[in-house]
């Protein structure tokens, strides 16, 4: 919460900062009219920075009212999609193109010009990039709808995992082996696809690690897992709840839990999973004392 905070803050400040100097430079023009007129490269820079913080600012109070009324519009309602996230990519290429034209036009480059000589080779770069241009509007259309959103567990084809962030080339999906996979976005439309997220019970699992030496013991620390879970009001029931061996190491044995819970809610698998942990940490410091 701090940090949603926080960047807020620095939201509102780096807004009000491009708004302080758009007023000064803007300014400047009326003032300082004559020395413009004579110093051309100057003159073109500071019509650029202007052109730049003038539609900076307008996509900054765009994107303000639309989420704005987004949020007012869904405030009674569960939301799953990406809107505000569509939204903020979706400023950022708007901010980045704008400031392509900027420095094209201190450069003293006319941008129509530029874009007509290059048309043959737009047509080449467009091809050459066709992946990439498709993979950003799939993108997009993921942002702006509510089949996926960050934080859903899904299985898109081979890969299987929790969706940590959504950009305009591909998905970050977080695997059982906490890997991180980019997923193009295109495999979202052309190849079979499950959110397990999207239904009412959601599959979550708890991974952890102990040392070798408790394995002998695990089944104590099974069955104290199995009481504190048994009839819990936010799981479906539906699972047996065994501890599964994922890998065995040197000194190291990792285990995992799957287990359904009655929400598809990040904060209640956060929940669920502190329990199970607390009875891990009692487990291994009880053991620890016998030795």
């Amino acid at each position: 919460m701090a940090m949603v905070e926080e960047r807020k803050h620095r939201t509102v400040l780096k807004f009000l900062g491009k708004l302080v100097l758009w007023i000064m430079l803007s300014t400047s023009f009326w003032y300082f009219e004559e020395y413009y007129k004579a110093h051309r490269l100057i003159n073109n820079a500071s019509s650029a920075l202007n052109l730049f913080l003038t539609a900076s600012i307008l996509y900054s109070i765009g994107r303000y009212i639309m989420i704005t009324l987004y949020k007012k519009r869904n405030e009674h309602k569960s939301v799953r999609g990406n809107f505000v996230l569509g939204i903020n990519r979706l400023t950022a290429v708007l901010n980045t193109s704008t400031a392509i034209i900027a420095i094209m036009l201190a450069l003293g480059i006319d941008p129509r010009e530029f874009v007509t000589s290059l048309t043959i080779v737009a047509m080449a770069i467009a091809v050459t990039f066709r992946e990439y241009i498709t993979n950003m509007l799939s993108g997009l259309f993921i942002m702006f709808n509510d089949q996926l959103s960050v934080g859903d567990r899904v299985k898109i084809g081979g890969y299987q995992g929790r969706i940590v962030d959504i950009t305009f080339s591909s998905l970050l999906i977080q695997d059982e082996e906490d890997d991180i996979v980019m997923v193009p976005n295109n495999l979202v439309f052309t190849a079979p696809m499950v959110n397990f997220s999207a239904h009412r019970s959601s599959l979550f699992y708890v991974r952890f690690e102990l040392p070798l030496q408790t394995a002998v013991e695990v089944d104590q620390l099974e069955a104290r897992i199995q009481k504190t879970l048994i009839n819990h009001p936010y799981l479906t029931g539906d699972d047996d709840l065994h501890l599964k061996v994922v890998e065995i190491g040197k000194d190291y044995v990792k285990y995992k839990m799957d287990m359904h819970a009655t929400s598809s809610s990040n904060k209640l698998h956060r929940q669920l999973e502190n329990e199970i942990l607390k009875e891990v940490l009692q487990f291994k410091r009880e053991y620890d004392l016998d030795q």
